[in-house]
C-alpha cells in the first residue's frame, strides 16, 4: 500500500505542477519567478530558487509527522513530493537549463520533447501568454515532433 501512495503521489504531483506553475508563479508570485524568464539575476542561484523552499517545506513537514506515527501514510506522501522534487531538479535543473554540463547532447525523443517544450514555454519573457506548464508530461505536438511514425 506504501509504495502504491508514493507512485499515486509522484503522479499527482504533476497535475499540482502545472497548476501552481501556471496560476502562482505566473500569477501572484511573479515576482520570484521573472528572474528564471528573463535572467534579470546575477549569479548561480535566481530568486527562482526559493520555490525550492516553499515546496520542500510541506514535503519535510508529511515525511517528520509520518516517522512519529510509525512510518504511516503521511511518511509515504512526504515522500512521494520529494521523489518528485528531486525528479524535477535532475530534469529542469541539471538537463534542461545545463546546471551542470551533463546530458546536454541526448537523442531520447521523450527528453528531446520536454526540452523542446520547455524552451516554447520560456520564449515568453512575461508573465502572460505562456504555455507548457507541465514538467514530464508536455503536448503531444512536441513528443510528435522527435517520435516520428515509420512509414
Amino acid at each position: 500500500m506504501a509504495i502504491l501512495i508514493l507512485i499515486i503521489v509522484f503522479i499527482c504531483m504533476e497535475g499540482a505542477t502545472w497548476l501552481i506553475h501556471k496560476y502562482v508563479m505566473h500569477g501572484f508570485l511573479w515576482f520570484l519567478h521573472r528572474d528564471h524568464h528573463d535572467h534579470s539575476q546575477d549569479g548561480p542561484l535566481e530568486r527562482n530558487d526559493l520555490f525550492f523552499v516553499i515546496f520542500a517545506t510541506p514535503a519535510i513537514i508529511l515525511l517528520y509527522q509520518g516517522v512519529q506515527r510509525d512510518f504511516n501514510y503521511l511518511f509515504f506522501i512526504g515522500l512521494g513530493i520529494t521523489i518528485y522534487g528531486m525528479a524535477y531538479f535532475f530534469v529542469h535543473d541539471i538537463f534542461i537549463h545545463q546546471r551542470a554540463p551533463v546530458l546536454s547532447k541526448v537523442q531520447s525523443p521523450y527528453l528531446r520533447a520536454i526540452r523542446r517544450a520547455h524552451k516554447q514555454h520560456h520564449k515568453h519573457l512575461g508573465k502572460e501568454e505562456g504555455e507548457c506548464f507541465g514538467f514530464l508530461w508536455v503536448p503531444l505536438k512536441y513528443f510528435k515532433m522527435y517520435y516520428k511514425k515509420k512509414q
